[in-house]
């Protein structure tokens, strides 16, 4: 499933841009945003967010 990101939690510290592996998080007014269609679900970002903005709804793929 597409990881959620809570935008009120997200500090736009880019640290899930740096793990995601697509490259599909990116900043838009100082926030992470996910393009769905680059997406792996792998689930890597959501461990990394040192604020716990990312939340992976359940089942999640894995690589």
């Amino acid at each position: 499933m597409i990881p959620v990101i809570d935008e009120k939690e997200c500090t736009g510290c880019g640290t899930c841009i740096e793990i995601c592996p697509p490259g599909a998080i990116t900043l838009a007014d100082g926030k992470a945003r996910i393009a769905e269609d680059l997406c792996e679900e792998c689930g890597f970002c959501a461990p990394e967010c040192p604020v716990e903005a990312i939340k992976i709804p359940f089942p999640i793929k894995g690589p």
